[in-house]
């Protein structure tokens, strides 16, 4: 009898579940443990997160000409959205 395949990794956080419990307000919200990669945000206000805070962003053009987010195919930002003007510390 074969094993079971165990899931890659374990979701530990999700921006949808950030938004509800941190009361972010936006209608798309994303999530990367680290902070630095992230699928492109559709929807708006639109929010980035990371297990300690959050980045929203009112307008798709706020969001794609906000310094330090690159948004391509994905969303880089380079050394994390804890770097960014707006980042909202929510946790330690």
């Amino acid at each position: 009898m074969a094993r079971a395949k165990k899931p890659a990794g374990v979701r530990t956080n999700s921006g949808k579940k950030l938004n509800e419990q941190w009361r972010i307000g936006a209608a798309h919200a994303l999530y990367h443990r680290d902070g630095t990669w992230f699928n492109v945000l559709e929807k708006f206000p639109g929010a980035l997160c990371d297990p300690n805070g959050y980045v929203l962003f009112s307008t798709k053009s706020e969001y794609e000409n906000a310094p330090d987010v690159n948004v391509a195919q994905q969303t880089n930002v380079p050394g994390g959205i804890h770097r960014l003007s707006g980042y909202v510390r929510m946790a330690e």
